[in-house]
């Protein structure tokens, strides 16, 4: 089940948010907590089970490492719930991909396959448990007694599948005295409309652009409809995913949480260190915090520092797919990063304009890197981007094509550039209480069901990774 789908919007959150707001503060942890099972039940019905045997594991051995009496011991424990948790996100998400490139090697089936399915949210509660773990290993905050609670933090719904990357103590309170009214009820729902017209209306209908460039191939489009199909597909990804991340935070606040925000106007950017800033900014804190800052950060020598960059990103890739492209997407932004760090800025920091051309440039090239898994394809397609010739072979009819996307998507383009910069937000927040800012997202909400009903995409990217 997923936020834009019928079902989720007229069956599962009525009966969820009548119950929830109805039951007495003492019990809506338990409602929130069986919603939230029932949830990810009702795709990965198998799945739950691994998701509670982490959530059983974890609580046990937080409490087990905080009765011992030396450092040594708490380390031990630490590290047998890492294992546990990182090793269960290996076997189901790294262990083929591993194992092919071992075979490959060796020129046959050394080691078989395994036939498992990827569990939904698998990556985004791995991450919140370990953090969790590694916390209150450091002392940040005591350990949660109540495993209602706890089982609430890993399993809660609105962030289980996509995000945000939330920390125990953000919502530790809220778990404790959640403050509901009418006001943060209004707000939250309305974000999550804002949240469903991005995945619904921008999202799904940008994909077509993309779906029509990749279906013609690189040996089929010029170069102007390569760049046009990744800037699509740049589009696409951005508003699935800040879509998602809205209404998440959206049901949040609705149901008396404040969830960290998760983006903020990335294609604003003016450098690739910028950008990092601004997407997915859950994901680079948990990256900063458990791995780059104690790897020694930047507080060492230079060699040591793109290192650690190095292992950072690699990591980062590698969690968005078990594929070398991904491994690649990590590499290509390290290496840019370092050389933004080293000698880029000087120039970039000089001129805003400037950093807006070469973000204009990257971000399509970042993204195509990121998108296709097959490394032959995707060479060829940055080859078309850059005007590279492909084996002597020319195209007929490419411009033709091109002036047909451009007269077929350049509204929607439009309205997307719009959308990914502060004025809709703005807008928002200075009209947000206003009789016609109400009427417009009652209307733009009744598009997205009818665009759900008639309509027939409705991919959600980031279960891809």
């Amino acid at each position: 089940m997923v936020f834009s789908s019928l079902e989720f919007l007229f069956w599962f959150l009525p009966a969820f948010l009548l119950l929830y707001y109805i039951a007495s503060d003492r019990y809506k942890n338990y409602v929130l907590l069986f919603a939230s099972l029932f949830f990810y039940a009702y795709g990965e019905p198998l799945y739950l089970l691994l998701m509670i045997f982490s959530i059983v594991v974890n609580y046990g051995l937080s409490h087990v490492m905080i009765n011992k009496d030396t450092g040594e011991a708490s380390k031990f424990i630490l590290a047998i719930s890492l294992v546990i948790d990182f090793g269960i996100l290996f076997v189901f998400k790294y262990f083929n991909f591993f194992v092919s490139n071992i075979n490959n090697c060796f020129g046959y089936a050394f080691i078989p396959l395994l036939n498992l399915t990827l569990p939904l949210g698998i990556s985004f509660y791995t991450f919140q448990i370990s953090s969790y773990m590694v916390d209150i290993y450091r002392g940040k905050y005591d350990v949660e007694k109540n495993i209602i609670k706890f089982a609430t933090y890993v399993s809660m719904f609105p962030q289980l599948i996509a995000g945000p990357i939330v920390s125990f103590d953000e919502v530790k309170n809220d778990l404790d005295n959640k403050k509901i009214n009418l006001a943060s009820i209004e707000k939250g729902l309305e974000i999550f409309i804002i949240g469903l017209v991005y995945k619904v209306l921008l999202a799904n209908n940008i994909s077509s652009l993309w779906n029509d460039v990749n279906t013609m191939g690189p040996y089929g489009i010029n170069a102007g409809t390569a760049w046009l199909g990744s800037w699509g597909f740049s589009m696409q990804l951005y508003f699935d995913f800040f879509g998602y991340s809205l209404m998440a935070i959206g049901l949040g606040k609705a149901m008396g949480f404040n969830l960290p925000k998760n983006f903020n106007n990335p294609y604003m950017a003016v450098s690739l260190t910028d950008f990092w800033r601004r997407w997915h900014i859950t994901l680079s804190r948990w990256f900063k915090n458990y791995v780059y800052i104690p790897l020694g950060g930047n507080r060492c020598s230079k060699i040591r520092h793109i290192f650690n960059l190095l292992v950072v990103w690699l990591l980062t890739g590698l969690w968005h797919g078990a594929d070398w492209n991904f491994v690649l997407w990590g590499l290509f932004t390290c290496i840019v990063l370092i050389l933004e760090k080293f000698f880029l800025h000087k120039f970039l920091d000089k001129s805003r304009i400037l950093g807006h051309i070469y973000m204009l440039i990257l971000i399509p090239v970042f993204w195509t890197i990121f998108n296709i898994s097959d490394l032959n394809v995707l060479v060829l397609y940055l080859k078309r981007m850059f005007f590279i010739p492909l084996d002597g072979f020319v195209a007929a009819n490419t411009m033709t094509t091109f002036i047909h996307l451009i007269k077929r998507y350049w509204c929607l383009l439009l309205i997307c550039i719009v959308c990914a910069t502060p004025i809709p937000f703005k807008l928002f927040a200075k009209k947000h209480k206003s009789i016609i800012c109400k009427i417009i997202l009652f209307v733009l909400f009744w598009l997205c069901v009818y665009e759900l009903v008639f309509g027939s995409n409705n991919p959600f990217l980031y279960f891809r990774f």
